[in-house]
């Protein structure tokens, strides 16, 4: 594997972050709505958040 440049590992945790955020933004959205139909979106842009979030991780290893 090759090695990963010091600008490079603080951009993906920079990433990482914004990707955690989103996810948790999303998700208290989505237990706070009353509208299943909303409720289901908003469920649904965490959990593709939280797969960006697996890929970006998964540059670590």
């Amino acid at each position: 594997m090759n090695q990963i440049s010091e600008k490079e590992l603080s951009a993906l945790n920079d990433l990482l972050s914004g990707e955690e955020l989103l996810i948790k933004k999303f998700q208290v959205l989505a237990d706070n709505c009353g509208d299943a139909e909303m409720k289901a979106k908003f469920t649904e842009i965490s959990n593709e958040h939280k797969e960006h979030f697996r890929s970006l991780y998964s540059q670590l290893s």
